[in-house]
């Protein structure tokens, strides 16, 4: 299941540069620039309204761009299509889950494999050769996932009878069905209990170093992205204003004022 990916030291795997977003008078995104480099965790923080969802939505193509340019694994994002993101390697969970709820777990995670596992229209209704590989490639790269995000007990359930905590799971697998190189999570802690927490750290850097895949997450829990990021960027107002480990940070007086609080500020 592992996905062919640079090694760390080969310079940028995703690229943002100066990158502005206005929804009429207001400035959601104000010149930012940041990279994430092949293998890593990188983690981009800050209060509602920082513009971390904007910015997530530009790169997956749902919002435009103003200005700036976003590369990605050599492509310029801003000239692709909105449908060939997935197609190009990247992944993306949502806060608010986007699953077929109709459908069962196996399904969902199906769905997830079009983008690089379908054979088209033509070939699979006149099943024409070839369908058939295509296809069985499919099932066996759900059957993987399933497997790995311990869903096999749920396969054949639909998604709507489901707890909150196994749905965003499935979400996840249904994500990395399409063999990302880079995943983006929406607040994947988001509606998690303390023990879903725990196991989420985890099976977050188990996708890292098991399936070779980079992860950039928005996220609130601190402790959750402390624990688990090589590096994080923070936001606030739209504008950068910090970016490095998690111990630098943490520490950095803007993003205590802005984001983790004077509480914060006076234990340091």
């Amino acid at each position: 299941m592992a996905n062919a990916q640079s090694d760390p030291g080969s310079g940028s795997l995703l690229k943002v540069e100066n990158i502005i977003v206005r929804f009429g008078g207001i400035l959601a995104l104000n010149s930012v620039s940041f990279d994430v480099r092949p293998g890593e965790i990188c983690a981009l923080i800050g209060p509602n309204g920082a513009g971390k969802s904007t910015l997530f939505n530009c790169l997956s193509r749902l919002y435009e761009c103003d200005s700036g340019s976003i590369t990605f694994n050599g492509h310029k994002l801003r000239s692709l299509r909105r449908h060939r993101i997935a197609e190009i390697g990247i992944g993306r969970t949502f806060q608010n889950l986007a699953l077929f709820r109709s459908m069962t777990v196996r399904e969902n995670v199906l769905m997830g494999c079009h983008s690089r596992h379908h054979a088209g229209f033509l070939r699979n209704a006149f099943r024409l050769p070839g369908a058939a590989r295509i296809e069985a490639a499919a099932r066996a790269r759900a059957d993987d996932l399933i497997d790995f995000l311990q869903l096999a007990e749920y396969a054949e359930r639909v998604v709507a009878d489901l707890p909150f905590g196994t749905q965003k799971r499935v979400e996840l697998a249904r994500a990395l069905a399409s063999d990302p190189q880079l995943l983006l999570l929406d607040e994947p802690a988001c509606g998690l209990n303390h023990e879903e927490l725990e196991g989420l750290g985890v099976l977050i850097r188990d996708i890292r170093d098991r399936l070779k895949v980079t992860v950039l997450l928005v996220e609130h829990h601190m402790g959750l992205v402390m624990s688990i990021s090589d590096r994080v960027v923070a936001l606030n107002f739209g504008k950068k204003i910090a970016e490095g480990t998690p111990a630098e940070v943490r520490m950095h007086p803007e993003v205590i004022r802005a984001y983790l609080g004077e509480a914060e500020e006076k234990a340091t």
